[in-house]
C-alpha cells in the first residue's frame, strides 16, 4: 500500500509523501556511512574488507554497493537471507519467482519482493528506465522470472549470497553465545552464518552487520537455548507504557483516507 500510494498521483495531488523505511533515499545515504566507518576502523582504505549483510528489502546491502562504487575497497558483499530467499535464488541461480511468505524467527527479513533491488537493477540495465519498467512489471506479474543472462552475471560478480533457515539460525545464536559470550539476534545470526559459508578471502576482515537487538526477539533467543535478555534500563518500563495504535481495514482507499485525516 505504501508503494501504491507513492505511485498514486491523484492521491499525492502535488503533495509529498515520505516513508521512514529504506524506500526513502535518506536512509540509504545514512547507511552508506557505517560501511566507511567500519572499513576505516579496520585499516581502510588501504586494507580491503568484506561485508555480510542480513537482507530483506535490500536497502542495507544496496548502501554497501554504493559505498563500493564510491571507492571503498570492498572485496565481497554477501546477501544473507532467511527462508524467504528470492534474492538468494536470483543471485545464485537467476530464479526470480515469488513464493509464499514463510514466517521465520527473523521477521524483518520476511519479505517476498525487495523494493531496493529495483535500484540495483536500474544500474544493471544501464539506467534504462523503460527497460527496467518492463522487467519489473514482468517480474511482479509473473510473466518474467529471471534477468537477462549478462545482467545476471553482473549481479553475480557484485554479490555472493546464502540462505539460512531457522534451525541453523538458532544453532549460530547458541554457538556464538557459548564461544564468544555475545548474544546475537536472529537477523544478525543469519549474517554471521552467511559470512562463514561464503567467505572467499579469509585473509581479510569479514564484517557482519548486526542489524537488530536480541531483546526484541526473546522467543528466538530462548529457542536457541539462551536466557531471554533483559530490557535496557531506559526501556525497563516499556511494557507498562500506554500503547497507541489504529487498526484499519486492509484497503488502500481506507489507509489513504486515514493518512489525509492526520495532516
Amino acid at each position: 500500500m505504501v508503494k501504491q500510494s507513492f505511485a498514486d498521483q491523484s492521491f499525492l495531488n502535488g503533495g509529498q509523501l515520505g516513508a521512514v523505511n529504506s524506500i526513502n533515499w535518506a536512509r540509504i545515504m545514512a547507511q552508506i556511512v557505517y560501511y566507511f566507518y567500519a572499513s576505516v576502523a579496520l585499516g581502510g582504505p588501504h586494507r580491503p574488507v568484506s561485508f555480510s549483510v542480513p537482507t530483506g528489502n535490500f536497502g542495507d546491502i544496496y548502501a554497501g554497493y554504493l559505498a563500493k562504487k564510491m571507492g571503498l575497497p570492498i572485496k565481497q558483499l554477501i546477501v544473507a537471507t532467511n527462508e524467504n530467499d528470492i534474492l538468494h535464488r536470483c543471485i545464485s541461480a537467476n530464479q526470480y519467482e515469488k513464493q509464499g511468505l514463510v514466517q521465520t524467527l527473523s521477521p524483518s527479513m520476511d519479505i517476498m519482493v525487495s523494493s531496493n533491488f529495483e535500484r540495483l537493477l536500474f544500474d544493471l540495465y544501464d539506467r534504462d528506465g523503460a527497460a527496467l519498467s518492463e522487467l519489473v512489471t514482468g517480474l511482479n506479474n509473473g510473466t518474467a522470472n529471471s534477468l537477462e543472462p549478462q545482467r545476471w552475471q553482473q549481479a553475480r560478480e557484485l554479490f555472493s549470497s546464502h540462505r539460512v533457515d531457522d534451525e541453523k539460525t538458532c544453532d549460530v545464536i547458541g554457538q556464538v553465545a557459548q564461544e564468544h559470550n555475545y548474544l546475537l539476534d536472529p537477523h544478525s545470526a543469519i549474517g554471521v552464518e552467511a559470512g562463514r559459508v561464503c567467505n572467499q578471502h579469509p585473509e581479510i576482515p569479514m564484517i557482519t552487520l548486526a542489524t537488530a537487538h536480541p531483546v526484541k526477539f526473546p522467543d528466538a533467543v530462548i529457542k536457541a537455548g539462551q536466557a531471554a535478555p533483559e530490557l535496557p534500563v531506559h526501556l525497563s518500563d516499556l511494557h507498562d507504557r500506554p500503547e497507541r495504535c489504529k487498526v484499519l481495514d486492509n484497503d488502500l482507499a481506507t489507509v489513504q483516507a486515514y493518512m489525509m485525516s492526520q495532516l
